[in-house]
């Protein structure tokens, strides 16, 4: 039999979808399976989406132009500018999802052995589509006792060498919820000046900021617009994970235009999608405030309960859906696994993220979970309910 490549067995499995296997078998036992492992959103998508996707009277479900049509992307110049944001629609790319942004921004930007510095933890799939492109991460491990605050820029400069060609944020961050400050930004800034580096910026939660400060996107910093590659996608602020529509955003025409063979390779980007996003445009300043506020109302329930559980701790978030908790246990794979596989309580179990997947130095995160609080407060009481009584079985049972 053939042999499977190399980069297919280094691929890591995803650390929010590699136990599905267990929960589907529990499921199909019967149990409750409260899912805090993954950032589906359970709140509706606007309305509006909705009813252009019932009304399309289309003859024939065409490609659609390979960087998106044009008339979606000048209404999302619209929607930039209203959070000081100055691009054009030549400057947007429209992708399947923010995934396939990343995906091709490293395909554009990276030669193989390459590398780019991210902050660690980090949303596990940058690492497969670094390992797609033939790059290698750097990563700089912020630790969940300062609540995931970037490290000082002087690690960054450390590892910076003739091969580093960019450096990747999340902000606000998944897995930790944490928001980069003003200040941090400019540090970030000057790093990037100063090596003539690439800052790929993935703000797909720019919505759900929790605190006063003031959103700081990379196309706020002053002197390196050629340098930023934005990330976006409506996946979770119009609850649309299921469209797949994202956005790869560049004022440096070279970059533009390179991105632009890996996009008409894979020919165009969703049709309906498109059609879903243009409208959620119009879902209004009323539908994005419940949403923040529904999320802000889960986040203060969720840490504050997470914080009463015996040998739990979880930092405050300030922006996304998600927080990393440290649990008392050793190693969290095994507690997560162990949870679907072997725990039940009133014929119920929780499904969590482990946060060793978020990390890329060995070791890390080995007692730490992702919880994503996308479910209602009454299915997010019972969770932790549940969680609690898995602690006490799982710790006295070792």
């Amino acid at each position: 039999m053939p042999d499977i490549s190399v980069r297919g067995l280094q691929m890591p499995a995803s650390p929010i979808r590699k136990l599905a296997p267990l929960s589907d078998a529990a499921k199909a036992q019967g149990v409750k399976v409260y899912h805090l492992n993954i950032g589906q959103p359970d709140l509706e998508s606007p309305k509006a989406a909705l009813d252009a996707i019932r009304s399309i009277d289309l003859k024939v479900l065409e490609y659609s132009p390979s960087d998106g049509y044009s008339w979606y992307r000048e209404n999302l110049v619209k929607y930039y500018a209203a959070y000081n944001i100055d691009v054009k629609a030549s400057d947007i790319v429209i992708t399947t999802g923010g995934s396939e942004a990343v995906l091709f921004a490293f395909m554009a930007c990276l030669n193989p052995g390459d590398e780019i510095i991210v902050p660690e933890p980090a949303y596990a799939n940058y690492m497969a589509f670094a390992l797609s492109a033939g790059a290698v991460i750097k990563t700089i491990p912020s630790t969940i006792d300062s609540g995931f605050a970037l490290p000082h820029i002087s690690e960054f400069e450390k590892l910076i060498n003739s091969r580093t060609k960019g450096i990747l944020i999340c902000n606000p961050n998944n897995p930790s919820g944490y928001v980069y400050t003003k200040d941090e930004m400019e540090q970030i800034r000057d790093l990037v000046k100063k090596y003539d580096l690439f800052l790929f910026s993935d703000e797909v939660y720019r919505e759900f900021i929790y605190s006063e400060a003031p959103y700081v996107s990379a196309f706020h910093l002053e002197g390196i617009e050629q340098n930023v590659v934005l990330i976006d996608s409506v996946s979770k602020r119009y609850s649309e994970c299921g469209i797949r529509i994202g956005a790869l955003i560049t004022k440096n025409k070279s970059l533009h235009d390179t991105v632009m063979k890996f996009c008409q390779a894979r020919l165009s980007p969703p049709l309906i999608g498109q059609i879903a996003a243009n409208a959620s445009l119009q879902a209004g300043e009323a539908y994005m405030r419940h949403n923040f506020e529904e999320y802000k109302s889960r986040r203060d329930f969720l840490i504050e309960r997470l914080n009463k559980i015996p040998g739990v701790y979880s930092p405050m978030p300030m922006g996304a859906f998600y927080t990393v908790a440290s649990l008392p246990v050793d190693d969290a794979d095994e507690f997560c696994a162990w949870c679907l596989s072997d725990f039940r309580y009133e014929g119920q179990t929780v499904f969590m993220a482990p946060a060793s997947g978020f990390y890329v130095t060995p070791g890390l995160g080995r007692n730490e979970v992702r919880i994503a609080y996308v479910l209602n407060k009454n299915d997010l009481d019972r969770a932790l309910i549940v969680l609690e009584k898995a602690l006490e079985a799982y710790c006295s049972s070792r």
